[in-house]
């Protein structure tokens, strides 16, 4: 925006008499003009997002069991194996000496069945014993076998149960709300927590249909919609306070239909989140920058507003004011408007004091001589 061109409207000229005698001069009033441009700018586009880790996991127990023992708190960033629940392990270690006794005795039932099988087997060679006593034998050798193989199957299944009654950290994260209390029961439909990968963060929000169709047509590809979001300019996360989020993020992924209710397409952005400051649940605002060239910016000043309509005072060549109609878009800085219609480039208008002017009324005067010293 070029520098601001002062006026001063002088309402009363002070006249002076021949004897003195003279009325008080009176003070005019100020305006400020501005001739209107052209120019590409940046719209910071607001929208409503919430964030949720990027691998948020639900934490279960997988065996039923008296939950004995809680190691985490609320909130509390853990890394991944690091012990979180601790279900009753009595149970579970009495299966397991019960499964490797038994395993025991199979192992025995096997090798007694084998060695009665070789003997038989060597007895049949001699033509001591007939096929039949030979075929008992190798039968009763393989079902010890598979006695074995199910004995060494319930070992490893009751392991598995002992296993299960410490509960581990899947991923690194934060640990989420725990609505369970030691001495409670639990078994695999309970929630125990949910544990928010918190190392990058997205960020959900959506769009109007309307500014996509601006930006995607329906003839691109997957491979030009893949390039298109990577050329999407990185976003910022503003908390709910309004601090801004040290870390910008990238926009990852877009709905491909809209919201049949809304009408609205839902985004992702990612977010890097090394220091653990972002929360999965958080409330906030993700703002894209939106870069638009070739448009009339003007301050928020110039504009007057009539019921519906919008006026700004146009001057004239003869330096007076008139009222043009305008339309404007707000681009979200909190001081200016775009201008989509109703003026043109190298139009001069007032800014400030526009509220004061009258249709007509001279706004624009040349500078009063400075005394001679």
């Amino acid at each position: 925006m070029k520098a601001i061109n002062w006026a001063v409207v002088l309402s009363t000229v002070c006249a002076l008499v021949a004897c003195g005698d003279g009325q008080p001069m009176q003070n005019g009033t100020s305006f400020e003009t501005m001739v209107v441009e052209k120019k590409d700018i940046t719209i910071p586009l607001k929208y409503s997002a919430k964030l949720k880790g990027k691998t948020d996991v639900v934490v279960s127990p997988q065996i039923s069991g008296q939950l004995v023992q809680i190691c985490v708190t609320e909130g509390q960033l853990v890394k991944q194996g690091q012990t979180l629940f601790v279900i009753d392990q009595r149970t579970a270690q009495a299966q397991l000496v019960t499964a490797e006794a038994n395993l025991q005795s199979s192992l025995a039932a096997e090798n007694t069945a084998k060695l009665t099988y070789e003997s038989k087997k060597n007895l049949f060679d001699k033509k001591i014993v007939s096929q039949y006593v030979l075929d008992n034998a190798l039968n009763d050798y393989k079902q010890a076998q598979a006695t074995t193989a199910q004995a060494r199957a319930a070992v490893y299944s009751a392991k598995v149960d002992l296993g299960f009654c410490t509960i581990t950290a899947p991923v690194t994260g934060l640990i989420g709300e725990i609505p369970v209390r030691t001495g409670d029961q639990v078994s695999p439909g309970t929630q125990l927590t949910v544990l928010s990968g918190n190392t990058t963060v997205d960020a959900e929000f959506s769009i109007t249909e309307g500014l996509v169709e601006m930006a995607v047509s329906d003839s691109m590809t997957q491979a030009d919609m893949k390039k298109f979001m990577n050329e999407l300019p990185e976003v910022s996360f503003l908390l709910k306070n309004g601090t801004e989020y040290k870390h910008k993020g990238r926009i990852v992924s877009m709905t491909g239909m809209a919201n049949a209710t809304t009408g609205s397409f839902g985004l992702k952005a990612t977010f890097p989140n090394p220091e653990g400051l972002l929360r999965s649940g958080i409330q906030g605002t993700v703002v894209v920058p939106m870069e638009e060239k070739d448009v009339m910016m003007v301050p928020q000043d110039a504009v007057v507003r009539l019921q519906d309509k919008q006026l700004v005072y146009l001057v004239k060549a003869d330096s007076t004011a008139t009222a043009v109609m305008v339309t404007t878009t707000n681009p979200g800085n909190g001081q200016d408007f775009i201008v989509t219609s109703g003026l043109k480039e190298g139009d001069r208008i007032v800014t400030v004091g526009a509220n004061n002017v009258h249709e007509g009324q001279r706004v624009l005067f040349p500078e009063a001589p400075k005394a001679e010293k």
